[in-house]
């Protein structure tokens, strides 16, 4: 019986042997059957339009805004519009105190007048002397009078002249200081400069302004049916920024939608030139060391309709300004180019034919706008090229 057991355990051995044998061949040609998985991210060439364009902030602002102040001295009487209000231009927005204005100018009117008073009555003391005067020289002519009377006549008229002319030029100064009070009354009422909407109210009611060296605003007006981007342009950029150029530009709000528009102004000062001397002299000394190399900028502006209102003051803007557009251009990705040789070709890796290594080549490049560069020779259509290789198991890619 034990000589069965050991007999019987024999085929069983052999026929798990064979089994264990038929799994490893079937793994290993599946194994071989399969290609290795790739060892590189790359990309096809094709063709595409690509834009050479320069990226900026921006900020937006009204097309033209006014701050509406005054000139007159007083307490705010009454505040005529509300925030958001649109207004024309020759409206009635505010109105000051105008008692003491009312006063000077009913003063200077009476002045005025009683000078023309005092005119009249010289101009009659005139003409009284001057036929005095005619009476004299006819007298004298005859010896009927003596020389002391007609010259004492002759002075008279003279004087009554005198007194006359006088009066003129202080009739002339009384009427001009009539029309400085009647501007300075006029300034009492705060008229609207422009169509606009009051965008900021920066005085209340029964406020007290004083124009003294500085004029007190009142109120800020805007025209907000179109708007302008003020964008700061890299001193790296700017040489090749032009007036004209198309530029777009999105908002944060709204970032699927992009606004065109054309460049209106390209400063040719740097936006910190136009500070004032102080400030300027403040930020140099609070960093010294700092103005030599420092990053410079230069304000460009182009305008944008907004007819809508979806555009506000102070908003954020992403900013394209396009410098060229190639059209179906043969172009690679950016991250394929590498180092960049002396004669300005970059090095690109191609992909080898199947079982060969990759194939490094030299390529001349045209518009590159840092997402795509445009290639001008060394590269086919439909070739691929190496972006990078991929990261090995349990490590990172070189």
């Amino acid at each position: 019986m034990a000589r069965f057991k050991v007999l019987a355990s024999k085929p069983r051995a052999a026929v798990a042997a064979l089994c264990a044998g038929l799994v490893i061949v079937y793994f290993l040609s599946a194994w071989t059957s399969h290609a290795p998985p790739p060892k590189y991210s790359t990309a096809k060439i094709g063709k595409l339009d690509i834009e050479d364009t320069v990226l900026a902030a921006g900020v937006l602002q009204p097309i033209r805004q006014v701050d509406v102040g005054t000139r007159a001295t007083g307490q705010l009487k009454s505040l005529k519009v509300n925030l958001g209000d649109h207004v024309r231009e020759g409206d009635l927005l505010a109105e000051i105190d105008s008692l003491l204005q009312d006063n000077e100018l009913r003063a200077q009117q009476a002045n005025l007048a009683n000078l023309e008073a005092k005119q009249r009555a010289a101009a009659a003391r005139l003409r009284k002397a001057r036929l005095e005067l005619e009476r004299q020289q006819g007298l004298i002519h005859g010896a009927a009078t003596s020389r002391r009377d007609f010259e004492s006549a002759e002075a008279e008229a003279q004087a009554n002249e005198a007194d006359l002319a006088s009066l003129g030029a202080q009739i002339a100064q009384a009427r001009s200081l009539v029309k400085t009070a009647e501007a300075n009354l006029s300034y009492t009422r705060i008229i609207a400069p422009i169509d606009g909407e009051v965008v900021a109210i920066l005085t209340k009611e029964g406020q007290t302004v004083v124009a003294a060296q500085i004029v007190p605003v009142i109120l800020k007006l805007a025209k907000l049916d179109a708007m302008t981007v003020k964008t700061q342009i890299s001193e790296a950029d700017v040489v090749n920024i032009k007036v004209g150029q198309p530029v777009s530009f999105t908002i944060m709000g709204e970032p699927d939608k992009r606004y065109a528009a054309r460049l209106r102004v390209v400063e040719s000062a740097p936006s910190s030139y136009s500070e004032p001397p102080a400030t300027q002299a403040a930020a140099q000394s609070s960093s010294p060391g700092t103005a030599v190399g420092a990053p410079v900028f230069y304000n460009a502006l182009f305008d944008v309709p907004n007819r809508d209102g979806t555009l506000r003051i102070g908003m954020s803007a992403q900013v394209s300004i396009v410098q060229g557009v190639v059209k179906n251009a043969l172009a690679i990705p950016y991250s394929a180019l590498r180092e960049q040789g002396p004669d300005g070709r970059f090095l690109v890796r191609v992909v080898g034919a199947k079982g060969k290594e990759p194939e490094e080549r030299r390529v001349r490049v045209g518009v590159n706008n840092r997402s795509f560069a445009q290639v001008l020779d060394g590269l086919k259509e439909g070739e691929e090229v190496i972006l990078g290789d991929l990261p090995t198991a349990g490590g990172s890619a070189t």
